[in-house]
């Protein structure tokens, strides 16, 4: 019993990671039908701009590791934020301005991840950094099973962040704006609706919380390298298509569905054959319901 609880909690920390950026991946098509592939390399920048932002706190500004990590947040979210609105305006507004088939925004959403990773390698280089220690692990025991501060830290931080998301869809006049887009995307702006503010805004909370699953990331597992987000980026697009890509609650339980599925598996078999066993469970979920477990067919007039 002790191991399955054990193996319970590991399972909640994998999944916290997969479910914040799932969000993200589910945000944009929820409002745009648009699978922003370079979501996942948008999460590998967000841990280097913590990463530089904690150094610099801590070497030329001095201060206390307590407080660095609480400004470190703020300030990761936001300029990842950034990250995300920039690639918004330079490579997609301009082709949705045009009128241009989603096949070719997904093409160029994909560039995007690779014109990320590779400019980072160009930067920096290949080598990988190592993320300074913010907190004091404290293990807490009950019996033979042991939790740390950082992976409580990190399971509330994704419930936190599906239940301010979830507020924001559904009980505000901003999100009422983002599920309107994505069923009419050409009425919206006929009652005023600036669309353009709207789609902003979903990058900047897509961004900001991919951002902030990069810090706690690098946190957990403190090697950084220029092609860490496109693996687990993948993953937690496939979460989401198998919760119901654009549903909030699908990206929130496929995230976790996943880290549970892939920790299990090690559990029981060799780890090398984690993503094997994996992928291949989550594809027959969607054979037997392709639209995924919250997701609903769209149907559209031609």
């Amino acid at each position: 019993m002790e191991v399955l609880i054990q193996n319970i909690i590991n399972a909640l920390q994998w999944g916290s990671f997969y479910a914040l950026i799932a969000l993200g991946y589910t945000l944009v098509y929820g409002v745009l039908l648009l699978i922003n592939f370079a979501h996942g390399d948008i999460f590998m920048v967000g841990a280097y701009i913590a990463f530089f932002a904690v150094v610099f706190m801590l070497g030329n500004l001095g201060l206390d590791p307590g407080i660095t990590l609480a400004l470190a947040v703020p300030v990761t979210m936001i300029l990842t934020s950034g990250v995300g609105v920039t690639l918004e305006r330079v490579a997609y507004r301009p082709l949705r301005r045009k009128g241009a088939h989603r096949l070719y925004v997904v093409i160029t959403a994909l560039m995007c991840g690779l014109i990320l990773e590779n400019g980072n390698l160009a930067l920096l280089g290949a080598s990988r950094k190592k993320f300074p220690e913010l907190l004091e692990t404290t293990i807490y025991r009950f019996g033979d099973i042991s939790v740390t501060n950082l992976k409580i830290i990190v399971i509330v931080a994704a419930v936190l962040v599906f239940l301010f998301l979830q507020f924001v869809v559904t009980r505000t006049k901003i999100g009422m704006a983002m599920r309107g887009i994505s069923y009419d995307k050409f009425a919206i702006p006929l009652m005023g609706i600036p669309v353009d503010t709207v789609i902003v805004f979903t990058f900047i909370l897509g961004s900001g919380f991919a951002g902030l699953a990069g810090l706690l990331f690098a946190m957990s597992y403190p090697v950084l390298e220029p092609y860490m987000g496109a693996l687990i980026g993948w993953k937690a697009f496939i979460a989401a298509v198998v919760g119901g890509i654009g549903d909030i609650r699908g990206a929130f339980v496929g995230g976790f569905l996943l880290g549970f599925i892939e920790i299990g598996v090690v559990a029981i078999f060799p780890s090398t054959m984690r993503d094997l066993f994996a992928f291949t469970i989550l594809l027959l979920i969607l054979w037997a319901k392709p639209t995924g477990l919250f997701g609903l067919a769209r149907n559209q007039k031609i």
